[in-house]
């Protein structure tokens, strides 16, 4: 069952996986603290996708011969912890395969089944369990790990206090297994709508929520991707940054199939997030407004409601406005208080300055100013 270990029940020894190979594998995959041929063998099983596993995470074990299977291959997995030579690396045990490998290792032999499969219900297995956000390479259908995805929180987000509100409500009643919406956000740009999407991850990432970032040319692949995560115990936020489409491009079609109305219908631990600085998403002509026969299309109306329906798809559309000066100066504030940087009214008198020559008021446009300070520093 779980492959790549069973092949060290019969080969392993200093020669096949030495100190040099164990000390460069633990560094790359964050695990060298504690002994890091434990962390080796767990960080296998924490990522091997199989039916076992894959059961565990489901909290659904129904089969005798699979839970017999899996104790098996877990009686010899805990026996190639004897195996080998031990390197020890010191350090605080924050990482969560150092942890469950050292509790493994300290625990009696007929614990170890329990441990393991209560480790996947709560946590889950593969790289789901062990990353944020990803995107999706349709060639080989399969998720790429975004590794660095900040530390940015809702209270970073100054303002806009009725937005994040319903996002978080929205949010919690979706991890809950309650009815949640679709969300369009739309608005200015430079707002924070991207923002508060990174910031919600954070927030409830331990509480089983993913974010997968989907781009336009993507949107034929939406029915692959959700086949591909349907069935796994965690909550998907499909995320689309910075939506749109001009008069002639038609991929929304494909997307207003998935959010509602196609025969196969969307599952209930995924939701799309969308950005838009749009808020009908599609750029509108005033010749879609004309009734009278154009280029073919004798009832342009039609045309409009063609349009407009993708926007009406998404249950929640929270708009994102320009800040006023008030709001953009207190934007200033914080970032210099968190920044060091001292406030005075020449902060803000330049601050003004700023925004006029780089696109406008926006957290942005704040960020930016901020930035430059801190460069001439």
């Amino acid at each position: 069952m779980f492959e790549d270990l069973l092949i060290y029940r019969y080969n392993v020894n200093e020669n096949d996986i030495g100190p040099r190979e164990l000390i460069n594998y633990a560094f790359k995959n964050n695990i060298a603290v504690g002994n890091i041929w434990h962390n080796y063998l767990t960080n296998l099983i924490l990522n091997d996708e199989n039916a076992f596993t894959l059961a565990c995470e489901r909290q659904n074990i129904k089969s005798e011969s699979l839970s017999f299977l899996g104790r098996h291959d877990l009686e010899i997995f805990r026996n190639l912890f004897e195996i080998g030579v031990n390197y020890d690396l010191d350090g605080e045990f924050n990482n969560p395969v150092c942890l469950l490998a050292k509790i493994i290792a300290d625990s009696p032999k007929d614990e170890i089944f329990n441990i393991v499969t209560e480790y996947f219900k709560n946590y889950g297995v593969g790289i789901f369990a062990n990353n944020k956000a990803f995107r999706f390479d349709g060639l080989k259908s399969e998720f790429i790990p975004v590794k660095h995805v900040g530390n940015i929180n809702l209270n970073d987000i100054i303002g806009y206090e009725l937005q994040k509100q319903e996002l978080i409500s929205n949010t919690e009643a979706f991890i809950n297994n309650k009815p949640a919406n679709n969300v369009l956000l739309y608005g200015d740009g430079g707002t924070g709508k991207s923002s508060s999407i990174k910031a919600l991850l954070n927030k409830y990432f331990d509480q089983g929520l993913r974010v997968i970032e989907i781009y336009k040319y993507q949107f034929r692949d939406i029915l692959k991707i959700t086949n591909l995560i349907r069935e796994r115990n965690y909550y998907f936020i499909l995320f689309i940054d910075d939506l749109s489409f001009e008069e002639n491009e038609s991929e929304y079609k494909y997307l207003k199939a998935v959010i509602e109305g196609g025969i196969e219908t969307r599952p209930e631990n995924i939701l799309i997030y969308a950005t838009s600085n749009r808020r009908h998403i599609i750029r509108e002509i005033w010749s879609d407004r004309d009734d009278m026969e154009h280029n073919g299309d004798i009832h342009r109306s039609d045309t409009v409601e063609e349009k407009l329906s993708l926007a009406s798809r998404f249950g929640i559309a929270l708009n994102y406005s320009a800040p006023d000066r008030n709001m953009y100066h207190e934007i200033i504030k914080n970032l210099a208080l968190k920044s060091g940087i001292k406030i005075n009214s020449e902060l803000f008198k330049n601050a003004d300055a700023w925004e006029i020559r780089h696109g406008g008021k926006s957290g942005r446009a704040a960020k930016q100013y901020i930035d430059y300070l801190l460069g001439k520093l």
